[in-house]
This record gives C-alpha cells, structure tokens and sequence, in this order.
C-alpha cells in the first residue's frame, strides 16, 4: 500500500492458502493490490519444485512489479 501510494508497482505473493486472509486484509485497509497465489504449501518444498513454482507465477510477478495488472 505505501509503494502504491508513492507511485510505485507493488502487491505480493502468497500461497492459495491464505488467499481468503490476504483478501479480507485487503478490504480491511480498503486496498486492491495486485496479488499472485502459488500452491500450496511452500514449507518443505525441494529446490526443484519451488523452481516450478516459481516458473508457473513468473509471468504474473512480472506484470504486477511493471504494473500491468
């Protein structure tokens, strides 16, 4: 909220599982941030499956630090 407000591109990155969280802070602050949901969980995860999840969320990260939402 406080990028956005000084002009800058900003949101964030969560798993699925607190989509439902991040959404009601969201109406909380009376803000809509760009937002990008990963699956599920990420603890534990080896190198190579956060590399495929990062991979499958890149072109979504990208359009939302360029603010192309």
């Amino acid at each position: 909220m406080d990028l956005e407000g000084r002009g800058i591109p900003g949101g964030y990155i969560v798993s699925e599982a607190f989509r439902q969280a991040g959404e009601a802070q969201a109406r909380s602050l009376g803000f809509d941030p760009y937002k990008v949901f990963v699956e599920h969980p990420i603890q534990d995860r080896t190198d190579a499956e956060m590399r495929v999840i990062a991979d499958n969320a890149f072109e979504q990260v990208v359009a939302m630090v360029v603010g192309a939402q």
